[in-house]
């Protein structure tokens, strides 16, 4: 009988799905991450894996899975996947795509009016030494209306987080590859510049795009340096993508004014020096964490699963096969 490991914990509509049919499943419960011993070794005679974005599938998980036959990574991404190896071994690699879109962008939209209002200082002010009241002078952010968004990487999740932020009446400036049509520029209120026009202008910059060798560390001291100094920087993307030494020297240094950041270069760890600062909000890579976002993503690596175990049509294959 075909078995499916699962290598972390994921919602019930996956096991659901997956109980309806003749597959053995197995899963890993812990609350910690699977290390690479135990994830090898449950892989060992496994047809199927599902696993996290937080899971690395290297070629030596790969190896120990002589039995393989897809790789459903639960997540958008899959930097944590060796897909090239897998490519070569014949593996199909699939991700969980779109559906974190609307999550992800309301995140992030959250993040803007959280920095720019100061609401998490705030909170963290209230829960500590208090205030001695209302005071016209006392504690005050800034507006969203009027200030420039530039956002990097003007993709489906970039695009919901243009139209919700242009309901703020935030002119929005964008950055990729190629150009987007005119109409749907005109929609959006974005208006396509060079990178280092974005960052000139911008009083917000938000980074929605992939990592890959080309957008590691896209944004170090140099970029930083071409910033405004009022301007501050949102990523809900992908840690690597910011050099995140320099983003906290730029901080230290005032060369920015703040930062809200659900990611990390070094991700799960957290440098000390960015939870002290009080101009940063941090949170735990929650960009698509809610009940819809994730059991829409736990329906599609059941049904891909499903589908290679009967021989049927695979969707959102990322490595070509």
């Amino acid at each position: 009988m075909a078995k499916v490991f699962i290598a972390g914990k994921i919602p019930d509509k996956a096991v659901s799905l997956l109980k309806a049919t003749d597959l053995t499943i197995d899963m890993y419960t812990d609350d910690k991450l699977i290390d690479k011993d135990t994830l090898k070794q449950h892989v060992s005679d496994s047809d199927f894996l599902i696993t996290p974005l937080s899971t690395t599938v290297d070629q030596e998980v790969l190896d120990a899975a002589p039995k393989l036959k897809l790789v459903a990574n639960f997540g958008a991404g899959t930097n944590n996947v060796d897909v090239n190896y897998a490519k070569k071994l014949n593996i199909p690699v699939t991700n969980t795509p779109k559906v974190s879109t609307v999550s992800t962008a309301e995140s992030t939209t959250g993040l803007i009016i959280g920095l720019m209002h100061r609401i998490a200082e705030g909170d963290h002010l209230m829960r500590t030494t208090g205030f001695n009241g209302w005071a016209p002078l006392f504690f005050l952010g800034h507006e969203l209306q009027g200030k420039t968004l530039g956002i990097i990487g003007l993709g489906q999740i970039g695009q919901a987080v243009a139209k919700r932020m242009h309901a703020f009446d935030m002119p929005i400036l964008y950055t990729q590859r190629h150009r987007l049509p005119i109409s749907l520029e005109t929609q959006l209120g974005a208006k396509f510049v060079s990178r280092d026009e974005l960052l000139k202008k911008s009083d917000v910059v938000s980074i929605h795009i992939p990592l890959n060798d080309s957008t590691k560390h896209l944004l170090g001291a140099k970029e930083f340096s071409e910033m405004k100094s009022n301007a501050v920087l949102i990523n809900a993307a992908r840690g690597p993508i910011i050099d995140e030494a320099a983003l906290t020297t730029a901080l230290k240094q005032k060369t920015i004014a703040g930062a809200a950041l659900d990611v990390y270069e070094h991700e799960p760890e957290v440098s000390d020096e960015l939870k002290q600062m009080k101009n940063v909000i941090l949170t735990p890579h929650l960009g698509n964490a809610t009940v819809e976002a994730r059991d829409a993503m736990a329906e599609i690596v059941a049904q891909n699963t499903i589908a290679a175990y009967e021989g049927n049509k695979i969707k959102y294959i990322v490595n070509g096969l």
